[in-house]
């Protein structure tokens, strides 16, 4: 950013947020219109030289958090007792316990992976603005061609970085190439091939976890799948995908031709990472977490205490039934 740029940005910041000007003082102040204030204040915001992070009330269900431990065999569990159904309040909250999550879990010199989503993306907006490690973050997978820029891989690791203070590897690359042999060329870049190396030999890796439903998949708003083709593969035992990689509820690899087109850190990575935190929540993506965490990829879920019983519920009749038909 431009020197003169970003000091003009904190000074109309800092008058707003710290001396309490309204817009027509600063405006006045400066010489400026009310309009252009209003305008710089909002860049200030996107361009993250001033920060907000609300202080929600974060209650945690400790008794679900050690039976998902038990019955999934990973090694934490954080779920947030949701006092608001209200959808956005709960995403906020639960994007602010897996940030304390994180501070306590980054070291300097870390290396930590990031995948595109709603959650991670509140996740990151959660990250208190003094907390400093001098971490490198690398995308865990290519781009989506979202409308929602922000919620990107890249994206989502820039911001990181930035908020952090460490340094970010860029991935110039697709998530989904147009055929097997497409994604082994790209894979093979240089560039690509050195930020796919961080991303694999990450010691963190931040997660959400999509549910295949075609008005929200990124899959069909990148044109990688239409929403006939994403509802065939649900209709044949998908359920979810993790990292770009679609599995079934069980946790296994979905369709291995399709997951070779993926650019980016596989299933098995992640298994190989120390620390796999995954932030996903809502009763829709039941099967989805389930899945998810069957894959074995998964070493650490932020959740909701409705979602965390939903889970545990339908994992339970599955091993029923399982039983039942032996």
């Amino acid at each position: 950013m431009d020197a003169d740029l970003h000091e003009l940005l904190a000074k109309v910041a800092s008058y707003y947020y710290e001396e309490e000007l309204t817009q027509i003082e600063i405006a006045a102040r400066l010489g400026l219109s009310r309009v252009k204030v209003y305008r710089l204040l909002k860049q200030a915001k996107d361009e993250q030289v001033v920060q907000v992070v609300i202080d929600w009330p974060i209650k945690r269900t400790t008794r679900l958090e050690r039976e998902l431990c038990a019955v999934f065999g990973i090694a934490d569990a954080l779920v947030l007792q949701a006092g608001s159904a209200d959808q956005a309040t709960g995403l906020h909250q639960l994007g602010q316990l897996a940030a304390r999550y994180l501070e306590q879990t980054l070291q300097d010199g870390a290396t930590l992976t990031v995948c595109l989503g709603r959650s991670t993306y509140e996740t990151i907006a959660a990250i208190r603005p003094g907390f400093r490690a001098h971490i490198q973050v690398a995308p865990a997978m290519g781009s989506m061609p979202f409308a929602t820029h922000e919620l990107d891989s890249g994206a989502l690791a820039r911001r990181l970085a930035q908020k952090l203070g460490g340094e970010v590897l860029d991935l110039s690359a697709p998530a989904v190439a147009d055929s097997p042999a497409d994604a082994e060329v790209l894979r093979n870049q240089r560039d690509i091939r050195r930020a796919l190396d961080v991303a694999r030999n990450a010691d963190v890796a931040l997660l959400g976890v999509g549910n295949l439903n075609p008005d929200q998949s990124g899959f069909v708003k990148g044109g990688f799948l239409t929403p006939e083709e994403l509802a065939a593969l649900v209709a044949d035992g998908a359920v979810g995908d993790m990292g770009g990689h679609i599995f079934t509820i069980d946790g296994r690899l979905y369709n291995k031709q399709y997951d070779d087109r993926i650019i980016g850190v596989t299933l098995d990575d992640f298994k190989d990472i120390t620390t796999t935190i995954v932030v996903a929540t809502g009763q829709d993506k039941t099967e989805a977490i389930l899945g998810a965490l069957r894959t074995g990829a998964v070493s650490v879920l932020v959740t909701d205490d409705r979602t965390a019983s939903s889970i545990l519920a339908v994992n339970k009749t599955l091993a029923l039934e399982n039983a039942n038909d032996k």
